[in-house]
């Protein structure tokens, strides 16, 4: 699999890329190795050094940066959690397949949480400047278009009048996974432990 290009694909033609990823075969290693582990890396490469070269304001204390250590625990935390997240919703779409009528198959719904977040990952870069993030949400809301895109594509052999429900249904329990990640980052890294790294 070509990287780029299939990053390209997804952001501007996200229709037609998942047309081709449809059939391909594949192995969750394969997926991780080739796609997954490198596209993670970006907002979790940029976060560290947003937060440790340039910082992040503060209430009352202004703008300040981040230690170097935390800054990178942080990163790290963050990556492997972000992994395990794609893992545990492409599961979770997996389990949800036969209520909606379509085919449980592990590695679709693999290629289906992973590849839908390409948007994300690319814009994770603006995690450079913190103040910036914003967009990276953008990209994330953009994100959800390709993930339904995916659903439609029929990747899970889902019938078109199910589409809709199969992706908000695992759009809800994805967007409380990843609730779940963030406070457990948060939990980790509280406030006051950046506070006191200063």
């Amino acid at each position: 699999m070509d990287l780029v290009a299939r990053v390209k694909g997804l952001v501007l033609k996200p229709k037609e890329e998942w047309e081709k990823i449809k059939p391909e075969t594949a192995t969750v290693p394969d997926i991780y190795k080739s796609y997954l582990m490198i596209m993670a890396a970006i907002p979790a490469a940029a976060q560290f050094l947003g937060y440790w070269l340039i910082g992040i304001p503060l209430p009352v204390r202004g703008w300040v940066r981040i230690g170097f250590g935390t800054s990178l625990t942080r990163a790290v935390v963050s990556y492997i959690l972000s992994l395990a997240a794609v893992f545990i919703l492409a599961l979770i779409i997996n389990a949800l397949a036969p209520t909606f009528s379509s085919r449980p198959d592990q590695i679709q719904a693999l290629k289906l949480a992973a590849y839908s977040l390409a948007p994300y990952y690319l814009a994770g870069v603006f995690y450079l400047v913190p103040v910036l993030s914003i967009l990276t949400v953008l990209a994330g809301l953009y994100s959800l278009y390709v993930f339904y895109l995916g659903f439609k594509a029929g990747l899970m052999e889902t019938p078109p009048e199910k589409v809709m429900g199969y992706f908000v249904i695992t759009l809800i329990v994805g967007i409380i996974l990843m609730l779940v990640v963030s406070l457990i980052v948060t939990a980790v890294f509280s406030l006051s432990s950046f506070y006191g790294s200063l």
